[in-house]
């Protein structure tokens, strides 16, 4: 198991990551930040000095989204389409990156489990091959959603998401 001090990773097969992320706030909340653009484009940036200019969600079965960062010039685009949606505890989507380093298509599965006001946040991300899933952990993905899942937490606590501060 790798972790970070707040994002935990298993390696479940060769080709399957399980990450786990606790936020403090009801799972409405982080169901909300998920999957509002607006919200979506302030926290869900990896490490310092990536930008999310475009945002674009269609949450449905069947629908579409696509991310582009933009640093130093630089963008990185992922799109997907979503299988499924249970509001507030499920999303199943596809994903794949412009710049295919992972080789092929992957399939997140986002769970949202509420105990108390505290939402404990898995997402299995199954890759298309084994030398995918090797690929993504080189990126330095872990820090990179460390940071982001950081920058969520951060806005949850300073009442950004789930009030009249979005």
């Amino acid at each position: 198991m790798l972790s970070t001090k707040t994002l935990t990773v298993q390696t479940i097969a060769d080709s399957e990551l399980l990450f786990a992320r606790e936020f403090d706030a009801p799972r409405a909340t982080v169901f909300e930040a998920l999957t509002r653009p607006a919200l979506v484009q302030r926290w869900l940036l990896g490490p310092d000095g990536w930008t999310m200019p475009i945002c674009e969600i269609d949450l449905k079965p069947g629908g579409t989204f696509r991310y582009v960062w933009r640093k130093g010039g630089k963008d990185m685009v992922m799109s997907g389409t979503f299988r499924e949606i249970v509001p507030p505890g499920r999303i199943v989507h596809t994903e794949r990156f412009d710049d295919d380093w992972t080789g092929g298509e992957a399939v997140v599965t986002t769970t949202l489990t509420e105990t108390g006001r505290r939402t404990l946040m898995t997402l299995n991300v199954r890759y298309a091959s084994a030398a995918g899933c090797e690929a993504a952990l080189e990126t330095g993905m872990i820090d990179g959603m460390s940071a982001t899942y950081d920058r969520l937490a951060e806005m949850i606590a300073r009442g950004e998401i789930g009030g009249a501060g979005d």
